[in-house]
This record gives C-alpha cells, sequence and structure tokens, in this order.
C-alpha cells in the first residue's frame, strides 16, 4: 500500500513557460511501475514536493489516458513556486497523489458542457476541456468561457483559438485590460452571458475562479433555467496535508481536500459567500 503521507519520486521530463509568471512542468515517477500504475480523475490534484523547500497542492492538467506523462500549470506566487521555476528536464520532485474529487464527466455524457474559469481557474478545468474533445462523441455542444485580469495573463492563447473552430463548440474570453490587438472582449467574463448558446435543462456547468466570479456566474445561470445540481465548482482553499488531517481547508463540516475540490453548487451553497469559509 502507497503512504498518502510520503511522496514518491518524479523526473521533469519538459518543462514549458506558459507566460511571464506561469510554467508547466511535465513529469514522469522515475519507477515506471508506480508510473504506470498512476491513475487520476480530471480536477484532481497532487502534493508536489521541491526538496529542501515546501510542498505545494497543484491541479493536473493532462490527459487521463496520456500515459507517458502528467503535467502540471504552475503560477509563480510562493517560495515553493519560485524554487520550482529553476526546474529543467532531468531534475527531480517528491510528488503525492492524486487527491480529491473530481469533475462529474461520466454524468456528463450526453449534455452540453460549459466551462467557466477565471485567472488560472483555467488549470483546473482544463484537462476537462481536452477530456471533452478527445472523446467529442460523448458529448454534445461545448461552451468555453475563460476570464483573466490582464491579457498578457491568457495561457494556452493559441489553443483557445484552435478549440473555437471545432464542431458545436464556442469560445467566449475576457480580459478586464487588453494589450493592443487582443481579439476578444473588453471587460468582465460574466459579461458575456448574453452570447451563451446552451440548453439549460440539458446542461452541466464545470467552473473554477475567484470565488467572486463564481457568485455572479452562479447568478446568471440560475436566472437562464441551469438547475442547482448541475452546477459543479473547483474550490480553492490552503491545502498543506491533502488528507483531512490539518483542517488548513475546512469548509463547513467538509474537507476541500478529500470531499472536494469538486462541489456541487447545492452542497456548496449553504456557506458559500459567506465571510470566512
Amino acid at each position: 500500500m502507497v503512504n498518502p503521507h510520503l511522496p514518491l519520486e518524479a523526473e521533469v521530463v519538459e518543462r514549458l513557460q506558459e507566460s511571464p509568471t506561469i510554467f508547466t512542468l511535465r513529469l514522469r515517477f522515475t519507477d515506471p511501475v508506480k508510473h504506470a500504475a498512476f491513475r487520476f480523475a480530471p480536477g484532481q490534484f497532487n502534493m508536489l514536493y521541491l526538496y529542501g523547500v515546501g510542498e505545494i497542492p497543484i491541479s493536473i492538467v493532462s490527459d487521463p489516458d496520456d500515459e507517458r506523462m502528467f503535467d502540471h500549470a504552475i503560477r509563480v506566487v510562493g517560495r515553493v513556486t519560485r524554487g520550482m521555476t529553476q526546474l529543467k528536464a532531468g531534475d527531480r520532485l517528491g510528488v503525492r497523489g492524486p487527491y480529491g474529487r473530481g469533475w462529474p464527466l461520466k454524468l456528463a455524457e450526453g449534455r452540453d458542457i460549459m466551462v467557466i474559469t477565471g485567472g488560472l481557474g483555467c488549470a483546473p478545468v482544463v484537462s476537462v476541456i481536452n477530456y471533452v474533445i478527445r472523446r467529442r462523441d460523448n458529448f454534445r455542444r461545448l461552451v468555453i468561457m475563460q476570464g483573466v485580469k490582464h491579457s498578457d495573463d491568457l495561457i494556452w492563447r493559441s489553443q483557445y483559438s484552435q478549440w473555437s473552430k471545432l464542431r458545436d463548440t464556442q469560445v467566449l474570453v475576457a480580459a478586464d485590460v487588453g494589450a493592443a490587438l487582443w481579439p476578444w472582449h473588453l471587460g468582465r467574463v460574466t459579461e458575456l452571458f448574453d452570447q451563451v448558446e446552451i440548453d439549460p435543462s440539458h446542461a452541466m456547468i464545470m467552473m473554477c475562479g475567484p470565488q467572486g466570479m463564481m457568485q455572479v456566474a452562479v447568478g446568471h445561470l440560475r436566472a437562464r433555467g441551469v438547475h442547482e445540481e448541475n452546477i459543479f465548482l473547483s474550490m480553492e482553499r490552503s491545502m498543506n496535508c491533502a488528507v483531512g488531517h490539518c483542517g488548513h481547508c475546512q469548509y463547513g463540516g467538509k474537507f476541500v481536500c478529500k470531499d472536494g475540490p469538486v462541489f456541487s453548487y447545492s452542497e456548496a451553497k449553504p456557506l458559500f459567500g459567506i465571510r470566512g469559509f
């Protein structure tokens, strides 16, 4: 049995610089048996441990059927992530996981899928987008909404352009502040709901980002007739242990690390938007 408190050694296969402050690490366990046994669902996360520095929770952004490696998109925000910017191909780090509850993709089959993200909120759901695209016949319409504070924060820009050209796919992108030649909406992503083309009675919503943005988005969705039980949120909290022991990510009677990070809106609603939770 794998000890959930001990990291396994992983090797950096490739490092990709996505933006000035965001990079992707493509990883592979150094033990081929453990690598072959590794399984995860879109929406789950790993704890990445930089030897001698510290450990942080990071969403897995690759497709679960990619047996070669698994990817993590990382924003530089603190001591551990700054240290990870120095990693290059061949370097090693520790990995614990996967942890948490992922997106209900089996339940979503046969429905319209709407992905709504803000900031680096795209990281927990980009695996959903890739999952749906690679299994396109299992789903109906795909709507992707992404909002960023500044246009320079948009990572995977070429992918958004490619996704917009796919059949039955709508892409809506917004930036609060746009640089020259910004081709998408200037303003908040929640201002774009009047352009969304979905069937509310057959839609499954998967959302991640700042809580204020998600609250406004839920209001728009409910006004359009989307049922609460079909809205799912990936919650962001401080997660230090990932196994429900430390209590840092407690959300009422639940723990984001093991009961989430994906919650249905019905589950999250009683405490959603209340200061301190």
